[in-house]
C-alpha cells in the first residue's frame, strides 16, 4: 500500500468498527525533529490493538498521544485530533489529569507507588472522589485486585509495601491501580519487557480477560505477543503508520511489503 493511501484507508475503517479512539492526522514534533507523520487510525472498543515496529519507529510516541503524556515533554508538539467519544482530547477545554483517569497507562517497568498495596489501589479513587466511604474504597480495592488476578496472592498483605512484590506482581498491581478509577481505555507500553516468561504469560492472560471490559492498546517489541493477545495490529516504520488491520491478516497476508519484511525478520 502506498503511503498516500494509508490515512484514507484508516479513516474508512473508522466506519466499519466500533470505534472508541479515533486518531486523525497526528503529527508529533520534538523541537524541529518530526517523530510522527500524519497518522490516522481507528481503535475499537473492547478489544486489544497492538502497535508493532522496529525500535524508534514512533509507536510509543503515538501511544502517548492518546492520553497527552507527550505534554510532559517540554520540546514536544502534537498536531491533529484524538477523538474519544466525540471529544478531542487535545482541546484546551480538556483537563489532562481527568483525561488520564479515563485513559489509564501501564509502563514498561513496573512503577508501584512507595505506599502499601492497599494505598496503591486506593490512591486514584481517593483523589477523584470515587468512594463515599471506607467500605466503598475497600470494595474498589478488592475488585481491582481481583480483576488484575492478584487478590488471592496479596489479600493478607494489603498493609505491606507494593514495592515488596515480585516484578510480575508489581506489574499486575500497576494494572489494578489503573483500572481502579474505571478508565475507558488502558494503554500499555511494553508491559512485559522486564518480566520473565511465567509472569509474561500471566499478564497476557489478564489482558485477554480485561478486553471484555476495556479498550486496550499495547506497544510490544514481541511479534509473538502481538499475535497472541491482539485482535488488531498496526505496523509503524520511520514515524509512519504503514498499515493497520485484523491481526491475523497483518501476520498472514500483509498488504505492504515493509510489513512482510519486518514480520519475516528481514529488518527490525
Amino acid at each position: 500500500m502506498a503511503d498516500t493511501t494509508t490515512s484514507t484507508v484508516a479513516l474508512e475503517e473508522t466506519k466499519a468498527i466500533d470505534t472508541k479512539v479515533d486518531c486523525r492526522n497526528i503529527n508529533v514534533f520534538y523541537g524541529a525533529k518530526q517523530a510522527i507523520f500524519d497518522v490516522s487510525m481507528a481503535i475499537p472498543s473492547r478489544s486489544v490493538t497492538a502497535f508493532i515496529g522496529p525500535s524508534g519507529c514512533g509507536k510509543s510516541t503515538f501511544l502517548r498521544c492518546i492520553n497527552r503524556m507527550n505534554d510532559t515533554i517540554e520540546s514536544a508538539r502534537v498536531e491533529g485530533e484524538v477523538i474519544i467519544d466525540g471529544e478531542d482530547v487535545n482541546s484546551a477545554a480538556v483537563d489532562p489529569v481527568l483525561l488520564r483517569s479515563r485513559v489509564g497507562m501501564v509502563f514498561q517497568k513496573p512503577n508501584p507507588f512507595p505506599k502499601t498495596i492497599y494505598d496503591n489501589i486506593a490512591y486514584g479513587p481517593r483523589i477523584h472522589g470515587l468512594a463515599r466511604s471506607r467500605d466503598d474504597l475497600d470494595e474498589i480495592v478488592q475488585n481491582s485486585l481481583m480483576r488484575a488476578g492478584l487478590w488471592e496472592e496479596v489479600k493478607e498483605r494489603l498493609a505491606e509495601p507494593g514495592t515488596g512484590l515480585s516484578g510480575g506482581q508489581q506489574q499486575r498491581l500497576c494494572i489494578a491501580r489503573a483500572i481502579a478509577v474505571s478508565p475507558e481505555v488502558i494503554l500499555m507500553d511494553e508491559p512485559c519487557s522486564a518480566l520473565d516468561p511465567i509472569a509474561t504469560a500471566k499478564i497476557e492472560e489478564l489482558i485477554d480477560e480485561l478486553r471484555e471490559r476495556f479498550c486496550i492498546v499495547i506497544v510490544t517489541h514481541s511479534m509473538q505477543q502481538a499475535a497472541r493477545v491482539s485482535q488488531r495490529t498496526a505496523f509503524f516504520h520511520l514515524g509512519k503508520l504503514v498499515e493497520v488491520g485484523d491481526t491475523e491478516h497483518i501476520f498472514t497476508n500483509p498488504t505492504d511489503n515493509r510489513t512482510q519484511d519486518y514480520i519475516t525478520g528481514r529488518f527490525g
